[in-house]
């Protein structure tokens, strides 16, 4: 059963992987910035499994992107 925020936590998933790329980063090179799994990293990035984050893990990965946090929340 989708949850009411299904969409936007694959927007945000999209938005880490989109930036993530453009810093040339892997996703374990993230996920070992932010000190998370890589497993976790995949999930938070799959559109087809959307995984919903924290406000800390949000900004930690806003941090090691080196972009802010809310730039990952603009869904365009």
């Amino acid at each position: 059963m989708p949850t009411k925020r299904e969409q936007e936590y694959k927007m945000i998933g999209l938005n880490i992987a989109y930036y993530r790329k453009l810093a040339g980063l892997s996703q374990l090179q993230l996920a070992e910035k932010v000190g998370i799994s890589r497993t976790h990293m995949s999930n938070i990035e799959a559109p087809n499994m959307p995984t919903s984050i924290s406000l800390e893990t949000l900004m930690d990965i806003a941090d090691a992107l080196n972009t802010p946090a809310s730039t990952l929340l603009i869904f365009k």
